[in-house]
């Protein structure tokens, strides 16, 4: 709550080192702003969405991280087209008030064009390398958003549905068998949104982790919060069913998780 927030964030990373750094807070945008950066996760959009009219800041490039992919239509309808796709590869959670730590060694991101704009994407991206935060502008959204999810996908729901980090899971042979096959159910529904995905690529992503990495999905069923479920396997399951492509190894992951009913 904005009541408890100290006024500034004493972070903790693996990738970044200790430090602490002033930042004001408001309970709305109040202001204009360049660029307006979209962190919630997927289940808190809306509730974020009545805090940022596009009225303050009409000129801002919105650049949201959240998980999946539905939510670029929502942002664009509210926001039109100065929205830019993004998505952040990190282990990271917030503590307590104003302490966020970051346990994995690595920390990348990715931006999606956006041409309508000038394309201001390669200037963000600069920002933030020279802020220590590697990032790399792609060609298309898609490539960015489906990028994500091929790894996202398996990694989230391999983990919670035996409620153990990385490593264990992949110590569970039918676990890996599931997770495997869903990076390859993600990378062929990606393809129907123009995402060229090779899955081995991704499979040797998911072997690379470090094995005591833990999901946010599963982070959250330990802390009782709402999962990102449909944000994560719902949209592939939704396109997948749209166009005749079976996706049985996210729906098997997904009801182990226990969330099937709700997809």
């Amino acid at each position: 709550a904005l009541e408890e927030y100290p006024g500034g964030i004493h972070v903790e990373s693996a990738a970044l080192g200790e430090f602490d750094v002033d930042v004001p807070a408001s309970g709305r945008l109040d202001r204009p702003v360049d660029v307006l950066w979209v962190t919630v996760k997927a289940t808190q959009l809306e509730d974020a969405l009545r805090l940022a009219s596009p009225a303050v800041a009409p000129d801002a490039v919105v650049v949201p991280l959240l998980n999946g992919v539905d939510h670029m239509a929502r942002l664009r309808q509210l926001y039109g087209d100065q929205v830019i796709a993004g998505a952040i590869r990190v282990e990271s959670e917030r503590v307590g008030p104003g302490h966020v730590l970051q346990r994995s060694p690595f920390v990348s991101t990715d931006l999606g064009p956006c041409p309508e704009l000038r394309d201001p994407s390669e200037a963000i991206a600069t920002e933030m390398r020279d802020a220590g935060l590697p990032c790399t502008v792609h060609d298309g959204e898609a490539e960015v958003l489906w990028g994500k999810l091929a790894l996202l996908a398996p990694f989230a729901l391999g983990t919670s549905s035996v409620r153990e980090a990385i490593g264990s899971a992949l110590e569970q042979p039918d676990v890996r068998e599931l997770m495997d096959a869903a990076i390859r159910e993600v990378c062929t529904v990606a393809g129907t949104e123009g995402a060229a995905l090779d899955p081995e690529v991704f499979t040797r992503a998911l072997r690379g982790m470090p094995g005591d990495m833990r999901s946010s999905m599963q982070k959250d069923i330990a802390a009782g919060r709402p999962p990102e479920l449909d944000a994560i396997a719902g949209a592939v399951l939704r396109r997948g069913r749209e166009r005749g492509i079976p996706t049985p190894a996210i729906g098997e992951l997904v009801r182990r998780v226990g969330g099937s009913q709700a997809l």
